[in-house]
């Protein structure tokens, strides 16, 4: 959930302290969830701000040979500038730039506090097979555990997608069941009982994901335990 919008630092009445406060109470925000060990979806909306605002910069001659205009869009993948034609405003432009400048200032370290965080969290992970793999790991599951006895298992599925010239690879996923491990349930015996439940997958890719960190599961291991299964399946595919 975004606290500020895409184009907050050219909506409105811009005005530079007006602006500060904005930012800075969004940041005090994101700071929170950090020090409450929660990473998503703050880090990941603070990395979408503070590269809007690198494109937008480095985009300013485009804008100043624009003007006179007001911007009123903007379309954030390729940076296409929308104008209304309006009275030529040096001063305007000025304002925004010393937003845009301060605001990255700003940014930077808190985008550092979370970036230094996920890696904390992702250099505690291990990623296992549990039992043998098929050749086709696309699909399957992941149990994820963080030291303690609880198991939370989650299906998924990794697919491809295509922007313009690249290609990319996302992990969906959904929660499946939760079990306490101990001399009965072991990873194995809970492959087994998944096999039986789903026959259409006879034999699933199945790996354990786990962690000594006891930290929200939904706000930062899970989705940084999806990342690096990403990472992991993307090595073993073409």
């Amino acid at each position: 959930m975004s606290f500020l919008s895409e184009t907050w630092f050219i909506e409105g009445n811009i005005d530079f302290e007006s602006k500060k406060y904005t930012l800075l109470a969004y940041l005090q925000r994101i700071n929170k969830a950090f020090n409450d060990n929660q990473l998503y979806p703050q880090l990941a909306d603070l990395i979408f701000h503070f590269r809007n605002l690198q494109n937008f910069k480095e985009s300013k001659q485009l804008v100043k040979s624009q003007f006179p205009k007001k911007l009123t869009g903007i379309q954030l993948k390729k940076i296409r500038l929308i104008y209304e034609e309006m009275i030529a405003d040096t001063g305007l432009m000025t304002e925004i730039e010393d937003i845009v400048q301060f605001a990255m200032q700003e940014m930077q370290s808190t985008v550092n506090n979370g970036t230094e965080f996920y890696d904390y969290v992702e250099s505690s992970l291990s990623i296992t097979p549990v039992g043998i793999l098929p050749h086709q790991n696309e699909e399957g599951y992941f149990f994820l555990s963080d030291g303690s006895r609880s198991i939370k298992v989650y299906n998924y599925k990794l697919s491809i997608f295509q922007r313009t010239n690249d290609r990319f690879r996302s992990l969906k996923s959904h929660f499946v069941n939760e079990w306490t491990r101990n001399f009965v349930n072991t990873y194995e015996s809970i492959k087994l009982e998944l096999m039986k439940a789903q026959k259409s997958m006879t034999l699933p890719a199945v790996y354990s994901i786990e962690t000594n960190l006891a930290f929200p599961v939904e706000e930062t291991l899970l989705p940084v335990a999806k990342r690096c299964l990403v990472r992991h399946l993307s090595a073993t595919l073409p």
